[in-house]
Parts: structure tokens; sequence; C-alpha cells
């Protein structure tokens, strides 16, 4: 079949990566433009581009693909199948009708649940015991088409956003491949989705990440495995806004929310609304992430200094 594959981050490249293995025939690839990235501000090519530029294949960058031209562009193509992967860009009903096989999404969630931008962290935060891969033939709505193949992956209680990221990516491209062999070889039916059973997983903010410590301390360790690596989760103490990488639960320990109960080796303990956090793995701004003890040998802290929400 030839394919038209459409797809921006690393979560993509994967992808692409898996269609590459397979010597699948990839006819065009989508990807978002060059972004100014890093301190000088350069223009830095996507995961995506970088890697079909590698294997010298035809790399399409529009804004939109709303304009005829793109279309026709596309529609010259004669490609059987589109392949979106977090794409970035919204897919008019004219470009969905262009393959004649129509577009797939590798969505990284068991849809229904988790419809939206950001499945993989709402899982984690939602404290869902499984997560996984959707393969979907794309329709006009968001996350809304009919499932061609689920594949499912447990979420463990070391997972963060970027391990599950990791884990969905490679799943992702072997279902990925399955189904393209399938429809190669007569087609698959595809079954609706339940739209009573739907969530919505909203893109994530900075504002949201800064962790309220009237929560449970259940809710807070799931937030800061869920904002692992972006946006980080953060709390501020006096002047100071503090990046919390890895923490723990305590369920031992109780006290005034985001009061510190204690300094320990490895840890600082703050009180949450039900139990507290150990803070594992902090960062300052303009420093390195560091574990608690060598944070604390540059920042001191102690018992009764008190976190608050910025």
């Amino acid at each position: 079949m030839k394919i038209i594959f459409a797809g921006t981050p690393h979560f993509a490249a994967c992808a692409l990566q898996a269609l590459l293995d397979q010597h699948a025939d990839i006819v065009a690839v989508l990807t978002q433009p060059d972004r100014p990235s890093g301190r000088g501000m350069q223009l830095k090519s996507s995961p995506v581009k970088q890697l079909a530029e590698q294997h010298g294949l035809t790399v399409l960058q529009p804004t939109s693909l709303k304009d005829a031209a793109i279309q026709l562009q596309l529609a010259d193509c004669r490609a059987d199948v589109m392949v979106v992967a977090a794409y970035g860009l919204i897919l008019p009903e004219a470009v969905l009708k262009i393959p004649r096989l129509g577009c797939l999404n590798i969505h990284a969630s068991l849809l229904p649940r988790w419809r939206g931008a950001a499945p993989i962290q709402r899982a984690i935060l939602a404290g869902d015991a499984q997560t996984g891969i959707t393969i979907m033939q794309m329709d006009v709505g968001l996350d809304t088409g009919d499932m061609l193949l689920k594949k499912s992956c447990e979420i463990t209680a070391n997972d963060n956003a970027e391990t599950l990221h990791d884990k969905l990516a490679m799943l992702g491209a072997a279902a990925l491949t399955e189904v393209l062999v399938r429809l190669d070889q007569g087609g698959m039916s595809g079954v609706k989705q339940d739209d009573m059973l739907a969530n919505y997983a909203a893109k994530l903010s900075k504002e949201e990440a800064r962790l309220d410590w009237s929560l449970d301390a259940i809710q807070l360790e799931r937030a800061v495995r869920g904002y692992n690596p972006f946006p980080g989760a953060s709390a501020q103490i006096g002047d100071t806004p503090i990046r919390i990488w890895r923490a723990s639960m305590r369920t031992d320990m109780a006290g005034e929310p985001g009061m510190i109960l204690a300094v320990e080796k490895e840890a600082l303990v703050v009180a949450c609304g039900m139990g507290a956090l150990a803070l594992e793995i902090l960062q300052r701004p303009n420093a390195k992430a560091l574990p608690a003890a060598q944070f604390l040998q540059g920042f001191h802290l102690q018992a009764g200094d008190r976190f608050v929400r910025h």
C-alpha cells in the first residue's frame, strides 16, 4: 500500500520507524513546520522530519491542511491510506477522504476513555490501572472514529508520563503494523465507540501543575508522575518556585497542609490534606534536578517551614 504519514514528535517517529523497518511504501510525510528551540532560538526540525530526511522521504510542512493547494498535492500522491500520529493539525473532511482507505490515527488511550490532547498524563492523574493504544479510523470528530484495534498496557506505580509515553509509542508502532497488514490482506471492520464512556483529556497547563497541598497525598503523588517531564509539578517556598520530579506517599505522617514535617536523608516530607508527600528529587530555577540530600546542601530547609501554592 502507498502510505502518507503525518506526525511530529518522538511518539510519531517511533511509528514511522516501524513502517520503515517493514519497507513500507511511504509516498509523503507531513509534519509541523520547524520551530525555534533552545537558548539560541534556532529553528529545529521535528523528530519525524529528521527521520524522514535520513531516509530520503518527501517531507511536507504546511501550516494548515485547509488550503486547496496542499489538498491537491496530497491527492496527487494517490495514497491508499494516511497514518496520523500526534501530528498537531486538524484534518479537514476533504483530507480525510483523499486516501482510498481513509486516515488511521494512533491514539494513546483505550478509547473512548481519554479523547483529546493529553491522554497519557490524564490516565496517570486519574489513577487508572491500565491504558493502551487504539488504532482508529478517523472522522471529523475529536477521536470519535471507529476502533480497528486496541492494545492494553499496565500503568505501574513507578510510571511517569515519560516512561509511559515510551511504552505506548512502541505498542502503537506494533499495533499500526498489525492493522496495515490486515488491511492489505482484505480489510477490517471497525467498532463504534460508546460516547457515554468518553472522557476528555484536556491539554496540560503550567497552572494546573502547581501543587495544591490541601489535596490528598495520593493525588499529589500522581500529579508529580503525571506532570513529569512536562509541565513539571511545582510548589513555592518563600519567593522560590521549586520543581518536584519524584515523590512518594507517606501514610504514617500528617500535619498542616504544605508544612515540612521532616527533613530526612533522602526526602523532604511535606504534609498534605491527607497523609504526606516525601519529595525525593527537586530543582531550583536555573539549577539541576537533584536528590533531596544534595538539594538541601544548597538550599536550607527545616521542619516547620511551609510550601505555598504559587
